[in-house]
This record gives C-alpha cells, structure tokens and sequence, in this order.
C-alpha cells in the first residue's frame, strides 16, 4: 500500500471512529446494534481480557436496555447449561459463579473459567433475581466438542424423568464405549478412518429421534427437555465432526459451524419468534467469511450462515482488535497455558493502520464504515488461536480480510492484556479488577 492510499484511508477511518473511554460511550454503538435480532461479538484472541469486558458492557446494555433474551458462546452445551442453570437459580447449581466456573475442565479452560466471565456471570445472575421466570436471560454454549459429557447428561436425565427410554439410550450410546480412553473423540476419530465399520452415527440419529419423540412427555419442565434434546443434536454432530476431522479439506470445520448455527437457530425458536440473541465467539466465526481467504478453501462460518439465514438488516456482526499487548495461550494443543507477548502489528495490517491512526487509544469504527469505498479492499487481519507462536506471528496469523463486508462495526483496543484465569491466583487473593475503563 503507498503513501497516497494510506493516507486517504486514513481519512476515511478517521471520519467514523468514536472513542471507548467510559460506558457511555457505547451509546452511538448501541444505537446501531438494538434493532437487530442477533448481535454477535468477536474476538482477535481466546485469551485477552479487554475484549472479554467490553463485550460484557455491549452485553449488559443490550439486555438491560433492549430486551435481549440470551447469550451464547463458543464453549461446550454441558458446561455452558450449567451457568445457563446457575443465573437463573435453578436448584442443585453451584453456591456461585466461581464454584460453577472451576468445573470447566476441557482445554484451554481459560477461555471460560476466567474471573472476567464470573463478574458478567454474577451480573446476569443479579439481573434475574426479581424477574419472572420467561424474563431470565439464558446463558448456552454453541459448540461441538462435547461428544462424551453430551451422552452423560443424556443418561443423567433420563434416569431421572424416564428410566426406560435411559435403557433405550444406553443401547445407543454402548458403541461409543470402545473409544473413550482418549479424551475430544480422538480414539473415535482414528478408528472410523482405520476399522471398517466404526462408525456410530446410525445410533447417535436413533437417539435423537428417540429424545426429540419423548420431548413433548416432559414439559413440565421445557428447558432441562429441550437441553437434553440439544444434547442429542451435539452427539449426533460431534460423531460427524470426528470423522471429518480425519479428512483433508473443510468438512470438520464446516460441521462445526453449521452446527452453531442450527443450535442458535434452536434456541431462537425456543425462545420464540421475537426474541434476540447475542453471540461471543472469535472473530474466524462471527466475522463473514465470504470477505476472507476461508471462501477460497470452502470454509464457512456462523456469521455468514445468520446473516445468510435472517437477513443481513437482522444480524450485526463486531469484531474486535488489538495492536500489541498481552494474551493467555498455550505452545502445542493440551500444553500449559502461558501469558505470552502480543507483538506490534505487522506493517499494512489492519490493526497497523488503525494503531496510525489514533496510537494509544481505544475506540470503534461505526457501521457506517461499510459506505467507504476505499476501505473495501483485502488488508492482513490478525487472529490468534489457543496455539499460539509470537515468535511466528507474522507467518501464520493474519487473515486476508475485506473489512467493511466482514463486519458491521469494529471494536480497536491499541493496548491490551491477559485475562486472568481462574487456575491462576491472583495478586494477594483479591479479585482482578473487571471494568474496561479503568483499566
């Protein structure tokens, strides 16, 4: 890029941002993300506290303000139900949040068992406690990992409401036995490349059949039914996301997000026709990947898919950037996770340009950004996974991105830290400070 574009992108960019200094400065956001049926709320990184608590923030004023029903997160149904159950007091849940939280145990249990989650965790709870019960705000998880937990609650439920259909089910899931020695479906996964037949999937669809049949029997309590029908449909999507995996090309990926979309199309329908939901995910899901290099190798994600489904008025997408900073992650999948250094941005880079623009501060780009033509063109985009490299940043972590037809608007933090997980103490046992701005 030369000095002449630079500049005048510079000045386009310097047209339509808006300081982040305290929380009234949301407001001109809020604006453009009320009337919108989804808003989902990116991240640069699974491991950065601002983007944590600003999403909190848009989060709060979003329920409190404008009616928004749930939340739902990149993270595993079980556990996610599990907060889901503890925000609006349900009985037999944790005394609060932090006991709830500690019992995330699939790696990287940062992402979720983290002190900026227990503050927004204990808000929501506070928020339900005077409301009546089809005015609690939920909390789910949207993944697809939890393939062995999914078939336990299945079970844990059933010999509770319905020991003959829990015999039936146990049928089913009795040809996943052989494989559970290894933890994400790994066994499994091997095994349905190498055995010939391995597959489970004609009993995990007999099984949610058979759940999605009984579920009108125990509507005496219609979310702990819908939960373990929801259960099924992850069972039935993870055995299908194991076996992908062990194949070339973007089947696994692809089986993932659909199935965030078909559970957030669930839980929309759940929570009727006018309700609204916010998204947390990083920004290679809430981001349209028909504006990045994923299209090129047929990846899809949530984002495009809502927008795809609702209608692109219906659904606002944020992402969310640093410049430099700090981030919690791990060198290898499973490793100790570590805080590690966030390097500057590499030149011609998104957050490189933004960081010229206004260094040292922090601010969003409004929707409006997508009337810019000159912004309509592909710039490097960093994200960052669980695994990460600093060292190797420059080689591997940025995403090819159209900007203004990735996003709605976008959240710029020039500096920013680690989050603080629950696994790690904190300095003299008190508990980290969870505001965006005073930080």
């Amino acid at each position: 890029m030369n000095f002449s574009d630079r500049q005048l992108l510079q000045t386009d960019l310097q047209q339509k941002n808006h300081r982040l200094e305290a929380p009234e400065d949301l407001d001109a956001l809020l604006d453009e993300l009320s009337g919108a049926r989804v808003v989902m709320l990116g991240e640069a990184s699974h491991g950065t506290h601002e983007y944590y608590t600003w999403r909190a923030q848009i989060s709060k004023r979003l329920i409190e303000e404008h009616g928004f029903n749930f939340i739902c997160v990149e993270g595993d149904w079980p556990d996610c139900y599990e907060i889901n159950r503890y925000v609006k007091k349900y009985d037999g849940t944790g005394p609060d949040a932090e006991s709830v939280l500690r019992k995330f145990d699939r790696w990287p249990t940062w992402m979720w068992a983290n002190w900026e989650v227990v503050a927004f965790t204990e808000w929501l709870y506070r928020h339900n406690l005077h409301r009546q019960f089809n005015e609690l705000v939920g909390f789910y998880g949207l993944d697809v990992y939890s393939l062995w937990e999914s078939l336990d609650s299945i079970i844990n439920y059933l010999e509770k409401e319905d020991p003959e259909a829990a015999e039936i089910a146990k049928k089913s899931i009795h040809c996943f036995e052989p494989y559970r020695d290894e933890e994400d479906g790994v066994s499994y996964a091997r095994a349905t490349r190498n055995i010939v037949p391995a597959s489970c999937q004609k009993e995990v669809l007999q099984l949610l059949q058979e759940m999605s049949a009984r579920r009108p029997k125990y509507e005496h309590d219609s979310e702990a039914a819908f939960s373990a029908e929801q259960n099924a449909l992850v069972a039935v999507n993870a055995e299908k996301y194991y076996r992908a995996m062990m194949q070339p090309g973007p089947d696994s990926w692809n089986v993932r997000d659909k199935h965030m979309m078909e559970t957030l199309d669930r839980l929309l329908n759940y929570h009727g026709k006018d309700s609204k939901a916010i998204v947390w995910e990083h920004n290679t899901h809430i981001g349209d990947a028909r504006a990045t290099d994923m299209a090129n190798s047929g990846l899809y994600n949530i984002g495009q898919l809502a927008r795809e489904r609702y209608g692109k008025e219906a659904v606002r997408l944020v992402g969310f950037g640093c410049y430099q900073g700090s981030v919690i992650a791990g060198d290898s999948w499973g490793a100790e996770m570590e805080e590690m250094p966030v390097p500057k941005a590499k030149d011609g880079s998104w957050e490189a340009l933004l960081h010229e623009l206004a260094p040292y501060n922090r601010y969003y780009l409004s929707t409006d950004l997508q009337k810019s033509q000159r912004l309509r063109r592909t710039v490097p985009h960093r994200a960052i996974g669980v695994v990460y490299h600093p060292e190797r940043e420059r080689y591997g972590n940025y995403v090819p991105s159209i900007i203004p037809n990735r996003y709605d608007a976008f959240v710029y933090l020039d500096q920013a830290r680690a989050l603080h997980p629950l696994k790690i103490a904190s300095a003299g046992g008190k508990t980290p400070e969870t505001f965006p701005w005073n930080v």
